[in-house]
């Protein structure tokens, strides 16, 4: 079924046609910051794309700008909103699952919202996705190369740094970038990986990844996930992610590694198959 319903105000509800993608983009005080127009834009041109706001708990006027959105494009803008900040990572779950459940849509991820990957980008991923349908998941990738203009400041490429090799050995995989906000998802992985909630607010990407491992074994991780470099993205200086957050980030890596690791055997290898959203078997 290629529609379902969604709220636009109280008692009032409004029929939305989607076919193909979805977009969770999860917002926090994003009243001065949020690129509007080029959301806006994007939604227009793509009717294809359902894009789902996620108001998390923000205290300025995000929410009002978010409805504007809404009323603009309601065919494909929708807008869940959350009473509390739960941060990012419950933002982003909270989201997923509220999508998964309204709308039959084949492929849904995230993006952040200040639009360092462009919807169009995303897009572009989605697609490449799709030319790979044994792949369950597609991940930006955020590496510096020729003909790619990839803008991080050089403080945060150090922490980064430092980050990613750590998080290296907890996956004992060769990834190059976990921590990019833009990644894309069969909706049968869904509810496996989002129902329940994430322990820490800014490394669920990782925790995403460990999920993966711990349902179809370690050595499934790079056979059901592709990375996708990405040709732009650029940092914008206003980062949630602050230096208290930061030096915490150490503790949390090894929470996650004791959870994942050392509490339980990791199941034995699935065989997966995403060409049809119903269609995956556990080996």
């Amino acid at each position: 079924m290629p529609y379902s319903t969604s709220t636009l105000f109280p008692g009032q509800t409004q029929t939305i046609t989607i076919e193909k993608y979805a977009i969770i983009v999860p917002c926090y005080n994003e009243e001065k910051r949020l690129p509007y127009r080029k959301f806006l834009d994007f939604a227009v041109k793509h009717p294809e794309v359902l894009v789902c706001f996620v108001n998390d708990g923000s205290r300025d006027k995000t929410l009002p700008l978010l409805r504007g959105l809404q009323v603009e494009s309601p065919q494909n803008i929708c807008v869940y909103n959350m009473k509390q900040n739960g941060g990012k990572s419950a933002a982003v779950r909270e989201g997923m699952l509220y999508v998964h459940e309204n709308f039959q849509i084949p492929l849904l991820g995230f993006l952040d919202a200040d639009l360092a990957t462009t919807p169009e980008e995303w897009l572009q991923m989605a697609k490449y996705k799709e030319q790979y349908p044994r792949f369950g998941a597609v991940v930006g990738s955020r590496i510096p190369r020729l003909g790619a203009a990839i803008n991080r400041g050089d403080s945060r490429s150090f922490v980064s740094a430092i980050i990613k090799m750590i998080i290296r050995r907890i996956l004992k995989a060769n990834f190059q970038d976990t921590q990019c906000g833009a990644k894309i998802f069969h909706r049968s992985l869904v509810p496996f990986l989002f129902n329940q909630a994430f322990m820490t607010p800014w490394l669920f990407d990782v925790e995403i990844f460990l999920r993966l491992q711990k349902k179809f074994g370690k050595t499934t991780l790079q056979k059901g996930v592709l990375e996708f470099p990405l040709m732009q993205w650029d940092e914008v200086g206003d980062s949630r992610l602050k230096l208290k957050d930061t030096i915490k980030i150490p503790l949390q890596l090894t929470r996650l590694y004791y959870k994942y690791h050392l509490e339980g055997k990791f199941s034995r290898p699935a065989t997966m198959n995403f060409d049809s959203p119903k269609k995956m078997v556990v080996g």
